[in-house]
């Protein structure tokens, strides 16, 4: 690697689940310039979200912890200071830092004013802490409390903005996340360009899409696929930006997204649940000094090892605080340090997943070859991935699969008590941090 600091450029969607892209295989979506990137990237094949909803994914990536630690395991509420933060981190090794687009950690309201105090250590802001309304979408800039509007489709004017960051960098080296809302629901508000290339009776559903969930699922999917073709575009952008302002080659550039969506897979909707389609995420690892072009790694990278990682590919100190593991040797050729699993954790359903319609808190592994997961009156599910990609046949009590169920619920309970993690129901864990929910468990918020 060179001997400079390298810049490092994190872009992240929400709701984009790794199955959604031509190079992974889905025939339907048109993302030509992350395909390409995927060619030129290290490609985390297995990366996971393992808390797979909005602000536990984003309070992980931002402190390296699980989310019973830094204690964001519902939405809307606020992460603490406890934990030295990816942008603490990076500015002490001597770092700009930037965040541009969605929050959602500060946990006061989704359309409040963010003081410097709760931006967890980062300079340059142009931030709202959560909103759908991607065609008039507010954000603050700086210290000013002024309520500001994002011209069009917010992503095109996020990544503008992040275009003009990256044209202004010369001298320090720099940290710029840039958080885009879609492709998350609402899926029919991208830009009509981008509709138009999608066809609702056109599209392949996976065969894990009940036929009764069909005819909404295709109308969902063709406005997801809209939003992730006009992200690719973004994402393009941003590359050519890299590239003619002479920082491609020397810039760590990570895409990657918070978590997945069910869109009709399983009978299901949205995240939080267990399966492939709401735990798995794509990571694509470009840094042209590292000899990467297009190699694909399987081990189950999950958010809270993101910022190790990064600060190991940078030379910098991790922070005592993190608990996530650094696989930036791993990247570069080395051992997985990890024990080939990433552990899946959904301390207290919530919203579209509360238990009135279903859902239950659960505790999980995600292997390279293996999703197993425990309720808490015991096994729920284990499906071998490999056999049976789209998780249609749960082995849990099914002749022979007894002597690999017991192996990997003696691994899941290793990963438990290394997280501290006792497994108690959900409302233990919301009488400890203080939080008040509604009737479907979730803690309200204001717009």
């Amino acid at each position: 690697m060179p001997n400079k600091p390298p810049n490092v450029v994190l872009v992240f969607a929400d709701q984009w689940r790794a199955q959604a892209f031509g190079y992974a295989g889905d025939p339907n979506v048109q993302t030509p310039n992350l395909d390409a990137l995927a060619s030129r990237s290290v490609n985390g094949t297995h990366a996971v979200s393992g808390c797979s909803v909005c602000s536990p994914a984003r309070a992980s990536l931002l402190t390296g912890q699980y989310p019973l630690t830094h204690g964001v395991f519902v939405n809307d509420v606020e992460l603490g200071q406890n934990a030295t933060s990816l942008a603490q981190a990076f500015s002490a090794g001597g770092y700009d830092t930037a965040y541009i687009g969605k929050w959602h950690v500060n946990g006061r309201g989704r359309g409040r004013y963010i003081p410097p105090e709760r931006r967890q250590g980062f300079e340059y802001w142009k931030v709202l802490e959560c909103t759908h309304d991607y065609n008039h979408s507010a954000y603050y800039a700086g210290d000013s409390d002024e309520r500001l509007v994002w011209e069009d489709y917010d992503a095109f004017a996020q990544t503008r903005d992040a275009q003009a960051y990256l044209r202004e960098r010369r001298d320090k080296p720099f940290l710029l996340v840039l958080s885009w809302g879609p492709p998350h629901a609402p899926y029919h508000t991208a830009p009509e360009a981008y509709r138009a290339q999608y066809d609702p009776a056109a599209i392949t559903l996976r065969p894990n899409v009940p036929p009764d969930w069909a005819g909404r699922a295709r109308q969902w999917l063709a406005g997801y696929y809209a939003h992730c073709t006009a992200l690719d575009d973004c994402v393009g952008a941003l590359l050519q930006t890299l590239q003619e302002e002479e920082l491609a080659q020397e810039t760590i550039f990570l895409f990657f997204s918070d978590h997945g969506d069910m869109l009709g897979s399983q009978g299901m909707d949205k995240k939080q649940k267990p399966y492939e389609e709401s735990i798995r995420v794509p990571f694509l690892l470009r840094y042209p000094g590292m000899d990467a072009a297009g190699r694909q790694l399987d081990a189950p990278i999950d958010l809270p090892d993101i910022m190790p990682t990064l600060l190991g590919l940078c030379g910098l100190p991790i922070p005592a605080t993190v608990e996530g593991i650094d696989f930036s040797a791993y990247l570069q050729g080395g051992p997985d340090p990890s024990d080939g699993s990433a552990l899946l954790q959904c301390p207290q359903p919530f919203g579209q997943w509360w238990t009135g319609v279903g859902g239950r808190s659960y505790r999980g592994l995600r292997t390279r070859r293996h999703t197993y997961v425990r309720a808490l009156e015991g096994p729920w599910l284990l499906y071998d991935n490999e056999a049976d990609p789209f998780q249609q046949d749960n082995l849990v009590g099914q002749p022979g699969q007894q002597g690999l169920l017991e192996e990997l619920d003696a691994v899941l309970t290793r990963r438990l008590a290394a997280a501290d993690d006792s497994f108690l129901p959900g409302p233990a864990y919301l009488q400890r941090w203080g939080y008040q929910v509604d009737a479907r468990g979730t803690v309200p918020y204001t717009s």
